[in-house]
């Protein structure tokens, strides 16, 4: 198992460090791409193969498939809702990735290649009420994604299963809901809720403002996954039989008032609110049906939202303190680092074994 090659794409991203982090754990040989100068990376690890390349130029794929047994495909070109708002064509551009990836992965004899797709994905239609009914996968149809971002994701898909079915390119898909946790974008716009709120009260907090501005009207419904649930659910995946995209969420469904309320009890404050209709918001209400993976995989994603926003905000706040000042650091634990390994061992066998 471990002299088989694992190609992970958008390695230096947050989902995709993890993601190396953890086949390292397992022994696995890793080739880590990423287009970021590798000293922007989130995770890097000196005992794997980092290739710095542009993934949207075919040869650049063909290299990073070139010998390997398994690809997972990662990289796009994205972030928040105010970056995919505000940056459709860039997010579209993706497709080039995706597209030369399978291509480059079907010409390198890749045995399975795993893509990461969004509930961006779903009908707007099937979104438009805080009240939300759980997005089922086949909800997707008819299509009318979030503008840009999700339609090449659902375009993207479409070219995994055309490739599976025209080729014999065997394809997993996972559909990710509001990914979060340690070790990813936390400032500069291209971050998401859980990230952004920690944030903002960490810096309400240290500067004394005691006040925070939250995009919409506070009523948006969301569910967020912690990163090891994402991690957990992307191997397992992976080493599946299921051949139609799956949700890869949490189904505990919070407004973003209720987020924040969450943050405040852990950093101790209680902040004055503001605001701002004007903002990218998003859909009114999204929210993951897992009756589908449940039944496939006889798990879902299990940590609570109180749980992994501990860890976030402990690592933002070292995060924010060692860029401003301003505070103390504090001890940032993941989940707790032990913890997280013995929740780990009781599924890394199974997924490996089949991924491997």
């Amino acid at each position: 198992m471990g002299s088989q090659l694992v190609v992970v794409t958008g390695a230096g991203g947050f989902i995709g460090g993890h993601l190396v982090s953890d086949l390292r754990r397992q022994g696995r040989r890793v080739r880590a791409v990423d287009a970021k100068p590798h000293s922007e990376w989130y995770q890097a690890f000196d005992d794997v193969e980092n290739i710095v390349a542009d993934l949207k130029v075919k040869e650049a794929c063909v290299a990073a498939c070139c010998g390997a047994d398994v690809v997972y495909q990662l990289a796009a070109d994205m972030g928040g809702m105010g970056f995919i708002e505000h940056n459709k064509a860039r997010c579209m551009l993706s497709v080039l990735t995706s597209t030369h990836m399978l291509q480059a992965a079907l010409e390198a004899g890749v045995r399975r290649l795993f893509y990461s797709s969004s509930a961006c994905v779903y009908s707007a239609e099937k979104q438009r009420n805080a009240d939300v009914i759980p997005l089922r996968a086949e909800d997707a149809y008819p299509a009318m994604p979030e503008d840009g971002y999700g339609w090449e994701k659902l375009f993207s898909e479409r070219m995994c299963r055309h490739f599976h079915e025209d080729f014999g390119l065997v394809t997993r898909v996972a559909r990710y809901h509001n990914v979060y946790g340690p070790d990813g974008t936390w400032e500069g716009g291209r971050e998401k809720a859980p990230a952004a709120i920690c944030r903002k009260v960490i810096q309400a907090k240290l500067n004394g403002s005691n006040a925070i501005t939250i995009w919409g009207n506070g009523q948006q419904t969301r569910s967020f996954m912690y990163i090891d649930d994402c991690i957990k659910g992307t191997q397992a995946i992976m080493a599946s039989e299921i051949e139609e995209p799956v949700n890869l969420g949490s189904s505990e469904l919070v407004t973003i008032d209720r987020l924040v309320d969450i943050v405040e009890e852990i950093a101790g404050v209680k902040l004055q609110r503001t605001y701002d209709p004007s903002a990218p918001k998003g859909v009114n209400g999204r929210n993951s049906d897992n009756s589908r993976i449940r039944a496939l995989l006889g798990w879902e994603p299990s940590i609570t939202l109180t749980e992994g926003l501990r860890s976030t905000y402990a690592w933002i706040y070292d995060q924010y303190v060692a860029k401003y000042g301003g505070g103390t650091l504090r001890i940032a634990l993941p989940v707790d680092a032990v913890t997280r390994q013995e929740r780990r061992a009781g599924w890394r066998e199974s997924t490996s074994s089949a991924s491997g």
